[in-house]
């Protein structure tokens, strides 16, 4: 704007002021002209032609447009920065929990237990594979970049600015953008430390939006350092604009707040050499052909073994007693017949530690169940073994009661396990 106003307006103005003086000076004899260091001037009563530049008038003439140009200068700085305001926002992402706020934001993982049973929450996997000691759950989220100019770029990072009370139960990692975060081993803990952040997207990109995820460990810890209840913390998400400058975004992990609750889980499975052992609704398991003397050859996963009054088919299997965030450390196991053979007289299950014996009668009462163990641990697995008791009886009430018979009957266990 600088050499805009000496051509276009002063000039003029100047010009006319010569042109008054030397009508003036007309009346005496003309000054010769001499050299100055502002150009070749003409001396008119002693003075020379460039002090004409600086009267008074010049200035209230043509202050106004100069007030005017600055005040229009001023506007534009002003505005300039709202153009291009960087920033950095959160926002749920599909499939994701919901994220709430426009900063500081909230979201929360709800309820949660060390064993990932039950139900999670809308938005959330729970990750068992490759997760050791607890379970993963996880959820994915937006991260929102905008207000960067021409070619700059920004990378994000986070820390944990507020962290559970109990960290040793709760952990948040996370899974950074661009990994594959269906695998729990792409998560990585969450810093504490807000100088050594973790990364995010450690590579510079532009505007837009990005996903990634959030993890939440949870122990499956039992004993004096368990932990039931609610929790909560708050991470920093943080932008870089590759030209210098930082943008965050806070999001507190406070709704639906983290609710650890207590959990039991008790499985049964197949052991080795043993009989099939299916997973369903409730658990399966087929004898298969069986007769009072132990003829013939019994089904894969099967041991006769001789009983007074008949033989019992025998089989070893699994239970997977699994419990957390409880005071107790052991739990009892115990079982009962819950729906009996309609032949009970020929057929009966019975229980037993090893394959060789002794075999006892399970009960049949829910409220007198044979108990198993008292000692087991979370996590641990028992071996034991299904006795099945064929009568050899015949005559009056013989099963299947007509010689080269066959037919089928079938019961039902129920099993229970109990942590103090």
């Amino acid at each position: 704007m600088s050499p805009w106003f000496p051509r276009a307006v002063a000039k003029p103005c100047n010009e006319g002021m010569i042109r008054s003086q030397t009508q003036h000076q007309s009346k005496s004899s003309p000054a010769p002209y001499e050299s100055s260091r502002v150009g070749v001037s003409r001396r008119m009563g002693g003075a020379p032609l460039n002090s004409l530049f600086t009267p008074p008038k010049t200035k209230r003439q043509f202050g106004p447009r100069v007030v005017w140009a600055g005040l229009v200068l001023a506007i534009l700085i002003t505005a300039s920065p709202a153009w291009g305001q960087f920033r950095l926002s959160l926002a749920q992402a599909p499939g994701g929990v919901a994220i709430t706020g426009t900063g500081p934001y909230t979201s929360g993982f709800g309820n949660v237990n060390g064993l990932g049973v039950g139900t999670p929450g809308a938005g959330i996997t729970v990750l068992t594979t490759g997760v050791a000691g607890g379970v993963l759950y996880t959820t994915p989220y937006n991260l929102v970049i905008s207000g960067l100019t021409g070619i700059r770029t920004a990378t994000v990072d986070a820390y944990v600015s507020a962290n559970f009370v109990h960290p040793l139960i709760l952990i948040l990692r996370s899974c950074a953008y661009g990994a594959s975060c269906g695998s729990a081993a792409n998560y990585t803990t969450i810093s504490l430390v807000a100088g050594s952040r973790t990364p995010i997207i450690s590579t510079g990109v532009g505007n837009g939006t990005y996903t990634a995820y959030l993890g939440l460990f949870v122990s499956a810890t039992n004993g004096a350092s368990a932990f039931a209840g609610t929790d909560s913390a708050t991470v920093i998400f943080r932008a870089t604009r590759s030209s210098g400058g930082t943008t965050t975004a806070t999001l507190n992990l406070t709704n639906p707040i983290q609710n650890v609750q207590t959990a039991v889980q008790l499985l049964l499975a197949t052991a080795p050499s043993g009989l099939t052992v299916s997973p369903g609704t409730d658990y399966a398991m087929n004898f298969g052909n069986v007769n009072g003397l132990g003829l013939g050859t019994p089904s894969a996963g099967l041991t006769v073994v001789s009983a007074t009054g008949g033989v019992i088919y025998s089989t070893p299997y699994l239970i997977q007693p699994s419990f957390s965030s409880f005071v107790q450390t052991t739990a009892s196991v115990k079982v009962y017949v819950r729906t009996d053979f309609v032949h009970p007289g020929a057929l009966e299950l019975r229980d037993a530690a090893a394959a060789g014996g002794p075999y006892t009668a399970i009960s049949k009462l829910s409220g007198s169940p044979t108990p198993i163990t008292s000692s087991a641990s979370s996590g641990s697995t028992l071996t034991r073994y299904l006795g099945l008791f064929v009568s050899a009886t015949s005559g009056a009430g013989a099963f299947p009661g007509s010689a080269g018979g066959s037919a089928s009957d079938n019961a039902t266990l129920t099993y229970t396990m109990t942590v103090p």
